[in-house]
């Protein structure tokens, strides 16, 4: 990457996170005394990929930066996807996921040093029920969670443990039929994820055997709760009881439940699903990500 006379487009969510960052100012006085070139555009209710699409076309970036969440990146990235137009990443949201797992700090100064100083390195992705995912999917307890999270006043680390602690025993289990490999498994399962990244925003490692790099993605399917094994995740990253935790790889997947559950994509609340359907997409984003 050439870091001398750079265009960079700065797609930026207002409604992440907390608010607590003017991201525009930062970004404009940052690059005020340098050679660089950027713009902007804040996301609106009316927005879509079409309006993001046009808005690069116009500007023409060799970087397109998400300033936001998951979600907002993952807007971002479904624009880039077959170009050679590199994604860069301010973390803006209310747990910034994908920008822990690669590195990014939440410090302005020190992110928009990434832009500059970091590298580009191919990332894959997943498709899923003909959506791109870029971090994590899962069905069942923490999509639930993430439903009750929208609808309540509280951002952040807390209002996501108040809306956990609400769902916790609201969940029933579900009764999935899991697909992999030509094989097909029933299973009983709280919470069953699919998951490029090892750990969510939060902290909490869910799939310690993730590589973004690889041709893979893990299936994690949580069969009963468990305080001791959330502990494990969150502090001691120590590896899951089978009784209760299992891990598959693949690169195809299909799930079917009996009944409808409850269903996200990259923090995103997508409604209730009786079937998942994934598949890889490897090499399929350049992502600017720190030197280390």
């Amino acid at each position: 990457m050439t870091h001398d006379n750079l265009k960079l487009l700065f797609v930026i969510n207002a409604a992440s996170g907390s608010n607590s960052i003017d991201w525009a100012s930062e970004i404009t006085n940052y690059f005020a005394a340098t050679n660089h070139t950027v713009d902007f555009y804040h996301l609106t209710k009316t927005c879509n990929i079409s309006t993001i699409k046009e808005q690069i076309k116009a500007f023409s970036p060799n970087c397109v930066v998400a300033v936001g969440g998951d979600g907002t990146i993952k807007l971002v990235a479904e624009c880039l996807m077959k170009t050679k137009i590199l994604m860069g990443i301010l973390p803006a949201g209310s747990a910034n996921g994908l920008a822990k797992e690669l590195g990014i700090s939440d410090i302005p100064t020190q992110a928009l040093d990434i832009l500059t100083q970091g590298y580009s390195k191919k990332i894959h992705v997943t498709q899923i029920n003909d959506q791109l995912c870029v971090h994590l999917s899962d069905i069942g307890l923490n999509a639930y969670a993430i439903k009750e999270f929208e609808n309540q006043p509280m951002r952040g680390w807390w209002g996501y443990l108040l809306a956990s602690l609400k769902v916790l025993w609201q969940n029933p289990l579900m009764e999935i039929t899991i697909k992999i490999d030509n094989k097909s498994i029933k299973m009983n399962a709280e919470m069953i994820v699919i998951a490029n990244a090892t750990k969510y925003g939060n902290g909490v490692v869910i799939n310690p055997i993730g590589n973004l790099e690889d041709k893979l993605f893990e299936v994690i399917v949580i069969k009963k709760k468990s305080f001791y094994e959330i502990f494990k995740m969150t502090f001691a990253y120590g590896s899951h009881d089978t009784d209760k935790t299992e891990i598959f790889q693949t690169d195809t997947l299909s799930m079917k439940s009996r009944k409808k559950v409850h269903f996200q994509i990259d923090g995103e609340y997508l409604g209730k699903v009786k079937e998942v359907n994934a598949i890889i997409a490897p090499n399929a984003l350049q992502v600017i990500v720190p030197e280390s």
